[in-house]
């Protein structure tokens, strides 16, 4: 199964995503934590069950929609 575990593992963070929310994987927030972005991580309290591999921490991405050192946002839309 080439394809197996992340394919089961995007569909089970599919299946229990939060409206609103980016949802990443332990191995996305290390990346970002590497590329100095750890400001944008915050674990989810619950863990989630994947099938073959038990509970697994993941996490939202939540970016500040203002550039350090700018007044402009980055972000433009309403809700």
């Amino acid at each position: 199964q080439l394809f197996g575990d992340s394919v089961n593992t995007a569909s089970r963070m599919e299946s229990t995503g939060v409206v609103g929310n980016i949802q990443a994987s332990q191995a996305t927030a290390d990346f970002l934590h590497a590329a100095g972005k750890g400001h944008w991580i915050v674990p989810r309290e619950e863990k989630i069950t994947v099938k073959g591999k038990g509970e697994m921490q993941t996490y939202f991405i939540q970016i500040n929609p203002v550039a350090p050192n700018s007044t402009t946002s980055m972000v433009t839309g309403s809700d």
